[in-house]
């Protein structure tokens, strides 16, 4: 049993998947970081309590900015001054929320996990995550605040794709799936179509040619990922505006 300050580690993972039964992901959030401060490195499940945790509670505030901006820009368009003022001041402590979160897992990330980390698909896991929390900030912010978000989260995504492309198959989950965040964080954040296009295809084509080399167990979870960087391209080809 590991402890230290009295925190012993094996409780804060319990704690974290009851936390995650009861879809309290604050609070999972909470007890998976007390976990990850341990010398201990996470295994691949806990990994995924840490990543679904807090993917679970930023999702929940970027959904809820998305409403309250679209409430904000539809009060302004009507001339309702009060009422986009209040609107306003809510979105704004969304945003301080989402960003706390975000700051928090990135400090755990960016000082402890990645220097931590000894296997490729931890390492990849772990870049995958620093670009995609940079990139929610990105999406919430404005001026010099969006510019420092992007270059953070393009630099965490080149980090990621280096060590994949080195050290895993192209058929792995970890590797695809850092590809198809890459990718939408070009035609998203960048405002790159043709980038995220190009990002999407060959992650995807260089899968398709190996995928038959794969058990059916190990495929699975590698054609979920493939299924969704072929709809993303399908849709990013289509859109007029692209």
């Amino acid at each position: 049993m590991t402890e230290m300050d009295g925190v012993i580690r094996e409780h804060e993972v319990y704690f974290a998947t009851l936390a995650e039964q009861a879809e309290r992901y604050d609070e999972m959030a909470e007890h998976m970081k007390s976990a990850a401060l341990f010398e201990q490195e996470l295994d691949a499940e806990e990994r995924n309590l840490l990543a679904v945790a807090f993917k679970q509670a930023v999702g929940q505030r970027r959904c809820a900015w998305r409403i309250v901006c679209a409430a904000e820009q539809e009060e302004q368009a009507k001339g309702n001054h009060m009422t986009t003022a209040s609107a306003r001041g809510y979105r704004k402590k969304i945003e301080a929320e989402l960003t706390s979160l975000c700051q928090t897992i990135l400090a755990l990330l960016t000082d402890k996990l990645i220097p931590g980390a000894t296997t490729a698909e931890a390492k990849v896991s772990y870049y995958k995550a620093q670009g995609d929390y940079y990139r929610y900030m990105a999406e919430i912010s404005d001026d010099m605040d969006r510019t420092r978000s992007t270059t953070a989260a393009k630099a965490a995504y080149e980090d990621g794709t280096k060590v994949a492309e080195t050290s895993l198959k192209v058929t792995s989950p970890f590797r695809l799936g850092l590809a198809l965040n890459h990718a939408v964080f070009y035609y998203e954040v960048m405002n790159a179509p043709t980038e995220a296009v190009r990002i999407g295809r060959k992650a995807f084509e260089d899968a398709v040619r190996e995928i038959d080399n794969l058990g059916e167990d190990g495929a699975k979870e590698s054609a979920l990922v493939m299924q969704l960087l072929r709809d993303n391209i399908t849709l990013w080809t289509s859109d007029p505006s692209g």
